[in-house]
């Protein structure tokens, strides 16, 4: 990718303030959160005077969205019912723009890094950032930061000083090289993490920030471009500076519970993002493959390396959105979403995605959360539907009570035609859930052993509400584009 920075007015770095660490949310499993993703520069803007080069009109630049923004609309998380934020790289990022796409392109995503040691201003203070993650831990949240070390951003100080020229492969110099390591992703500068000096300081940065806003984990990008001594090392520091429950959560391109294995049979990170969950749901709902077989991509995904875990998304900030995928389809995208909420793993919610918003291609994949007739810039004014968002409340509620959809084992109970039937059972807690998910345009009937983890209780409607009562089978009928989660009433 060819790019080329424009130069613009030299912003003065923000000052770092010393403030104290809150203490992080209580232990609880990974298995059990709800992980919700933003991008800040897209979410809610807090503080008009930050906006730096701002035009929400233009699909590259900044939209002004910062730290004070999303700590005033933590009850947008709270009231969904997620348990853990994910944020985009929060650094200061290079003062111009690239023009390789087409059109002039910002640093607004937090990937294109001018200076790990301070945070960059379009997004806020460090105090602000801290009272955003005290915040979310008193709300019992979880926080995790979004670090790059595999690259710099485009012709970045670390690229123009003479200390740290040596630092990094460019396209410039003719030195990226072709295999995974040595190659420098979208012609970004490629740091040589395998030279311990650049090691040293690209982990006494970012841990820094981990240790000062008293994060819970990292999300770790761009994972298979860095060696495999860089994250060794990376988790000895991180569990030895910021606690043994530090959780990495890596981002290996196109991973899956194989791909994934070199790094958790190493114990380099906690869990890794499963790529191949969007592709299959979706296939799945729109028709497309036999249901036997989307059952056995699920029950493989319980073949994880114990100890590890698969995060799953249906939309993200590299891909196309489901719901534009699904043509603005919803009855398919709520059956994606039940899906997505009612199988193992820590599932990924990307912002706005639970009211509507399409995502499309790259860049409309980044575009303004909807905020509807609320006066939150800057996705003020953008419809948004509040039905699904109350959908989504329900599966994580559900979820969230039962955790067999989190911890438990996976059983098909029906996989004919188009009516799915999965059994989640946790043995530990004795919680057992029946998912049934109708793809069909037409109204589905089946019939299955009643579940032993229920005994001879009846079972209630865990999404609608109603009774069934206990019998030698159960018989479930889904009405079309539908599902049903049943439980053992309490």
């Amino acid at each position: 990718m060819t790019s080329e920075v424009q130069a613009q007015a030299a912003v003065a770095p923000p000052v770092v303030e010393s403030v104290p660490s809150a203490p992080a949310v209580a232990p609880r499993p990974w298995a059990d959160e709800v992980l919700y993703f933003v991008v800040v520069d897209r979410f809610a803007d807090g503080d008009p005077t930050n906006n730096l080069n701002v035009d929400t009109k233009a699909a590259g630049t900044f939209h002004g969205g910062d730290f004070k923004g999303l700590r005033e609309q933590l009850d947008e998380l709270s009231s969904l019912g997620v348990t853990a934020l994910w944020i985009t790289p929060v650094v200061k990022q290079i003062e111009g723009f690239v023009t390789g796409a087409g059109f002039p392109d910002w640093g607004y995503h937090g990937y294109w890094a001018d200076d790990f040691h301070a945070l960059d201003p379009h997004f806020g203070s460090e105090a602000e950032l801290k009272a955003l993650v005290d915040d979310c831990h008193a709300r019992g949240i979880r926080v995790l930061l979004d670090v790059v070390y595999n690259h710099a951003g485009y012709l970045s100080r670390y690229q123009q000083d003479p200390q740290t020229r040596d630092w990094l492969r460019t396209e410039e110099t003719g030195t990226c090289g072709q295999d995974d390591v040595t190659a420098c992703v979208s012609g970004l500068p490629d740091f040589k993490t395998e030279r311990p000096e650049v090691a040293q300081y690209l982990l006494d940065a970012q841990l820094a920030w981990g240790k000062r806003l008293g994060l819970d984990g990292f999300r770790l990008d761009t994972v298979k471009h860095v060696d495999h001594a860089f994250w060794q090392e990376h988790r000895r520091r991180t569990r030895a500076e910021l606690g043994p429950d530090f959780y990495l959560l890596g981002e290996v391109w196109g991973g899956d519970r194989e791909s994934l294995e070199p790094w958790f049979s190493t114990d380099e990170l906690d869990a890794g993002f499963d790529f191949g969950f969007q592709g299959s749901a979706l296939g799945w709902v729109q028709g497309r493959g036999r249901t036997v077989a989307f059952d056995a991509y699920l029950r493989s995904r319980h073949k994880v390396r114990p100890g590890h875990l698969l995060s799953h998304f249906l939309s993200s900030h590299d891909v196309p959105g489901a719901l534009f995928q699904l043509q603005g389809d919803k009855p398919r995208f709520r059956l994606a979403a039940a899906l997505q909420l009612t199988t193992s793993g820590i599932p990924v919610i990307y912002y706005g995605e639970e009211v509507g918003r399409a995502g499309g291609d790259w860049p409309a994949n980044r575009s303004d959360m909807p905020w509807g007739e609320r006066a939150v810039k800057p996705g003020a004014g953008v419809p948004r539907d509040e039905s699904l968002r109350q959908f989504y409340q329900k599966l994580v509620a559900v979820r969230r009570a039962h955790p067999a959809l989190s911890r438990g084992t996976h059983k098909a109970l029906s996989t004919e035609g188009d009516v799915y039937v999965f059994l989640r059972h946790d043995p530990e807690s004795s919680d057992a859930v029946v998912v049934a998910v109708n793809r069909g345009d037409k109204k589905g009937a089946v019939s299955v052993p009643w579940p032993e983890a229920w005994g001879g209780a009846a079972a209630e409607d865990l999404l609608e509400g109603g009774g069934v009562k206990a019998a030698p089978t159960l018989d479930v009928t889904v009405e079309p584009l539908s599902v049903r989660i049943l439980g053992r009433a309490r």
